[in-house]
């Protein structure tokens, strides 16, 4: 049976170098995926599905649900470790239902939590800002992510609270605090 968290927090709340962190300090029993990076492995695996998201991100275009949810299901059943963690997902409500739809159909595949991990919106503009890697790393484009999380924010809170997986936590301290207790919670669900 694979136990999925899966990690949710705003740009900049550092949800994806917490999740590696502990997915290599339990490299043994835990991996790591971001949606973006199975996204794009599978394109790069050059396989049927990668060519058809292919087809939709090289015009820049959202790939459809069905697809990113196959995509992700089939990566945490195929995954080499009990425990899988991912980062970034859901990120609609859409996305949620769609997952909670395939999961339940899924005897070999348990939700065990949802984590978010919680900045303030100034806190996460100036980490965002701070990196900024490249052209889209910019106060506009921060906002305008930063809407994008929020919008469906409440009702991915509500939906997973009723099931009683989501967890909390600060993500305003230091990186080794918020890894520390994140990786204590998740050892204590599996």
């Amino acid at each position: 049976m694979k136990k999925l968290f899966l990690v949710i927090g705003a740009p900049g709340s550092g949800k994806t170098t917490d999740a590696e962190i502990i997915s290599k300090n339990n490299a043994e029993s835990m991996v790591h995926y971001s949606t973006g990076e199975l996204l794009r492995a599978e394109v790069a695996s050059g396989s049927e599905q990668g060519k058809l998201i292919e087809s939709f991100t090289s015009k820049g275009n959202l790939v459809p649900l069905e697809i990113v949810v196959k995509t992700i299901v089939d990566a945490i059943s195929n995954a080499p470790k009990d425990v899988v963690l991912i980062d970034g997902y859901p990120r609609s409500v859409e996305q949620m239902l769609e997952l909670d739809k395939i999961l339940e159909s899924k005897s070999d595949i348990s939700l065990s939590s949802v984590i978010e991990v919680e900045v303030s919106k100034e806190v996460a503009c100036d980490r965002v800002l701070g990196r900024a890697r490249g052209a889209d790393d910019n106060v506009e484009v921060f906002n305008n992510r930063m809407n994008v999380f929020l919008e469906p924010l409440k009702d991915i809170q509500d939906f997973y609270n009723k099931k009683g997986i989501l967890h909390k936590i600060n993500g305003e301290r230091t990186i080794e605090e918020i890894v520390s207790e994140m990786e204590r919670f998740i050892k204590s669900k599996i």
